[in-house]
């Protein structure tokens, strides 16, 4: 029976292991997928304590209008020695830089994710050149974006931690140490995410997958509201245990 109990605790994946208390080194805030919404960019915004690090967790552009000026934004704010900002790679970006390095591979799938509303956002309107000719249509995307923020986004990290826990876009492999995540999870996902509990006690904030409302559930809190299609623009505001949660409305911002 002794046997048969040690078994079961080291080999079952099944095992349930309580999260550990929530310990951030710091207060911050975690900002959901925007997706080229701009104007619940900064509605939102104005509600953050300007002291508090910001995070945003990727998908900035595509699907919404206002991709184009969403980068810009969130650049100029990276760049501001005043604001504590932190921008993570989202699925979004990385398709808009996979269609730069090889436009007619990528073309496509961007397009069919979101991509035309980035490109009418950065002045581009050849869509009748996709896919033939879409090394035309990237060059003159590089050209818009330019240099410097082509750079920045080039240099968006996977990953940002403080104490305990870990913001992410997409998900973690809750069998890997955060040290050794892999790129695709991060920005795309992974089929044990909501399955496993980590066992090293951290806590994952992350987005790409939209729920109804954002949600604190087995170490794990959810922050894409699927604001371009809700007009829910959603932000966490996560201190030593305890999350709150600011989300866009019809009349201001709401406090949860």
């Amino acid at each position: 029976m002794f046997s048969n109990w040690l078994k079961n605790l080291f080999l079952s994946p099944k095992r349930e292991w309580p999260p550990s208390t929530l310990a951030p080194a710091e207060r911050f805030y975690v900002v959901g997928d925007i997706h080229g919404r701009l104007d619940l960019l900064q509605k939102l915004l104005s509600e953050l304590d300007p002291d508090c690090t910001v995070v945003f967790v990727g998908d900035y552009i595509d699907r919404g209008d206002q991709s184009a000026q969403v980068l810009r934004l969130l650049y100029a704010f990276s760049a501001d020695p005043k604001r504590k900002t932190v921008c993570l790679l989202g699925n979004h970006e990385d398709m808009l830089l996979r269609f730069l390095e090889d436009p007619q591979a990528s073309a496509t799938m961007w397009m069919h994710n979101g991509g035309l509303q980035t490109l009418t956002s950065f002045g581009i309107n050849d869509f009748s050149a996709l896919p033939d000719k879409a090394d035309k249509v990237a060059d003159k995307l590089r050209h818009e974006i330019g240099v410097p923020l082509l750079a920045w986004l080039q240099d968006r990290p996977l990953l940002w931690t403080s104490g305990n826990v870990t913001v992410v876009h997409a998900a973690l492999d809750p069998s890997k140490p955060l040290e050794t995540q892999p790129r695709n999870v991060c920005i795309w996902g992974h089929t044990g995410f909501r399955d496993s509990r980590r066992r090293d006690g951290q806590w994952v904030v992350h987005g790409h997958t939209i729920v109804t409302d954002p949600t604190v559930v087995d170490g794990v809190i959810s922050v894409d509201t699927g604001a371009f299609a809700t007009n829910v623009l959603t932000a966490a505001e996560v201190s030593r245990g305890q999350v709150r949660f600011l989300c866009t409305g019809r009349h201001g911002v709401t406090r949860l």
